[in-house]
């Protein structure tokens, strides 16, 4: 971190009184109180939000995880605030932050300096909100991030086992931005500066409030309102919780989604429509932000910050997710539709990695919440403002998707020109069920072989990452992923290409166990399927339940909100456990199990095809990541799941 140590401390937002002095402010407009450290680099939230309040003219200070458990003296070192308060849990929600798929609390966290836990609360937004309002109660609190943004409505919670309500009922709070919310926070900071008090913004898109039941609904006109099922009628029966999913999950993948209302207790929750999908420049401007790109100074002696190590030499090219996996976050928070960056935007930020003194000439990502979808687009967006569909490639690829992969091939060239840069690799999940099972004229026109080339034999860091998650196919169709014989047909060519230019390079596909659907059975065909093809897993990772996915309304439900047709689910510790073991075939200590457990689920004949023990042994899977959730990126008022951390994000 020596850049970070010869910079004045003035380079940095303030975060303590004596950084306010240095710049001469009595006081300031915003203050965004953070569960995570302050990293001022655009894959942080509260940098970004922090950057963009500066550039509009507003003095803005941040408070990251702030102690909670004392006599909140740190609530009260900056003052109050003229404007607001910004409340975000960080970069992940902050019970995933905290817990295991097993609700065992974690030992470590990325987000802070040391990798050292213990530095947020459980419900960080919620115990942040009420402080504040104790402490402050006349000033407005505005929440944003994953957190507060995959809360929004009535929502499963699996650490309590129950539907929570909206975490704007809960926590108190006087509005949200969901989703990535820089049109919204802006347009609110120049509201509430003119004068007009939060209370009164009612028309600003990308945001939600509370009123009481029996006031009327505001006028906004050209949006379309619909009703939700109450939070009451939805905690009393499951089927109209499935209804309340499916149609919030409908207006999340539309082009700009209706408002929707919701009835909680004497009072109404409103979603505002999202705003359209950004434009290149909008995004850009995000991005072109002044930030250092490093950790705050006083973070120095504290140790390394895991979260930033593994982002600091990448480049985010796109935002949203066309993918529709049942059970990820990122199409309801980032969007479905891609919006990319232009090249500038990109080559500018990768001209300033590249000249950090500690920077040693290895670019580790260029990507996004997926590696491949950079420009892609509808070719006509005509169709796209009319389209509901969850997703554009599932279960078939959309024809009116743009599959080009020509601009990232051209875009990887360029960027390796940049002087220092020495080597990039693809850090970011590749979706190969773009790549394989087109016709040869498909190929040729979206360069899909130069593409696949290009990345394997000069951007591969010895392993490529792949997420297939399971082989069998009425698990597949409930995770909205593509036929498992796509992916041996993409093992086959990238064992092809290895061969052909004489690289070894590691296949590694990422496994979910007990998702929704999901039998014994089913996990025992599908380790004895990637046992044959020669991989020994040494890590899987267990469906963990995050707030608002189609997978974790099914969990909770036990049906298919759209068919509302029963759903095996594995629930018990026991029953999760043993999903992983069938992965461990080659353990000793598993053997008799297997054996016994394939004779009682009827399975005898995969007996002796585990004893074969398939082609070889070689190759494995490695890291864990969390399912679906985006641990990474900017935590207030937005996301960007780019980061490759030991707990990896798609």
């Amino acid at each position: 971190m020596q850049a970070a140590e010869k910079r004045p401390l003035t380079n940095w937002l303030p975060v303590s009184r004596e950084e306010l002095d240095k710049r001469g402010w009595d006081g300031v407009d915003v203050i965004i109180v953070s569960g995570d450290a302050y990293v001022d680099h655009p894959s942080f939230g509260h940098a970004v939000m922090g950057r963009l309040i500066e550039r509009e003219g507003f003095r803005v200070a941040i408070l990251p995880q702030p102690n909670w458990r004392d006599d909140l003296r740190d609530f009260k070192k900056l003052g109050k605030p003229r404007l607001f308060f910004g409340v975000t849990a960080g970069c992940m929600d902050s019970m995933v932050n905290h817990y295991t798929a097993n609700r065992r609390l974690r030992s470590d966290d990325a987000y802070t300096p040391g990798g050292v836990s213990g530095f947020r609360p459980d419900y960080a937004t919620v115990v942040y909100t009420g402080i504040l309002k104790k402490i402050y109660p006349d000033v407005p609190v505005i929440l944003g991030g994953i957190e507060a943004s995959m809360r929004r409505l009535t929502h499963y919670d699996y650490w309590s086992d129950e539907l929570k309500p909206d975490i704007l009922t809960w926590s108190g709070a006087d509005m949200l931005v969901f989703g990535m919310g820089e049109k919204g926070i802006i347009a609110l900071l120049r509201r509430l500066s003119a004068g007009e008090k939060i209370s009164q913004i009612r028309d600003v898109e990308q945001t939600a409030y509370t009123m009481p039941a029996a006031e009327n609904l505001p006028d906004m006109p050209g949006a379309e309102t619909l009703y939700l099922p109450s939070h009451e009628q939805c905690k009393a029966d499951k089927t109209a919780f499935s209804k309340h999913f499916r149609m919030f999950e409908e207006e999340s993948n539309r082009w700009q989604g209706a408002r929707l209302v919701e009835a909680s207790g004497d009072r109404l929750v409103v979603v505002n429509p999202p705003n359209p999908p950004m434009k290149e420049a909008e995004i850009d401007a995000a991005f072109d932000l002044p930030y250092t790109r490093h950790p705050h100074p006083r973070y120095l002696k504290r140790g390394q910050i895991p979260a930033f190590e593994m982002i600091r030499n990448s480049i985010n090219l796109h935002r949203g997710c066309f993918g529709g996996c049942a059970f990820c976050a990122i199409s309801a928070h980032q969007g479905k539709f891609v919006v990319s960056r232009s090249e500038k935007s990109i080559m500018d930020e990768m001209k300033q990695v590249a000249s950090d003194p500690d920077f040693k000439g290895h670019i580790t990502d260029m990507g996004g919440p997926s590696a491949n979808m950079f420009r892609m687009q509808g070719i006509d967006t005509d169709k796209c403002r009319k389209c509901k569909r969850a997703s554009c490639i599932f279960p078939t690829i959309c024809r009116n998707l743009n599959t080009d992969h020509r601009p990232m091939t051209a875009l990887y060239r360029k960027a390796m020109l940049v002087q220092g840069v020495k080597r990039i690799t693809i850090g970011s999940g590749i979706r190969y069920d773009m790549l394989v099972g087109r016709t040869p004229a498909e190929s040729k026109a979206n360069g899909l072989d130069e593409y696949l080339h290009q990345v394997i034999t000069k951007h591969v860091s010895g392993r490529l990452k792949v997420a297939p998650e399971h082989s069998s196919q009425h698990v597949l169709q409930i995770m909205r992923k593509p036929h498992y014989r796509t992916f041996a047909e993409f093992q086959k060519r990238f064992d092809e290409i290895n061969r052909q230019n004489g690289t070894k390079q590691q296949l590694i596909p990422y496994f979910i166990s007990s998702h929704p659907g999901s039998r014994p059975e089913d996990m025992a065909e599908l380790a004895c399927e990637t046992m044959k093809q020669g991989f020994r897993l040494e890590q899987v990772q267990d469906f963990t339940p995050t707030p608002m996915t189609l997978a974790t309304a099914i969990y909770y439900t036990g049906a298919d909100p759209y068919t509302l047709k029963p759903v095996y689910v594995a629930k018990t510790k026991e029953d999760k456990v043993n999903q992983q073991r069938f992965f461990f075939w080659y353990k000793p200590e598993n053997k008799r199990w297997l054996n016994d457990t394939l004779v009682k689920i009827g399975r005898r004949d995969l007996i002796s095809a585990f004893n074969q023990r398939g082609k070889s042994s070689s190759t494995f899977a490695g890291p864990i990541y969390l399912n679906g959730t985006i641990i990474t990126g900017q935590g207030l008022f937005l996301s960007t799941p780019s980061l490759t951390l030991p707990i990896k994000a798609r």
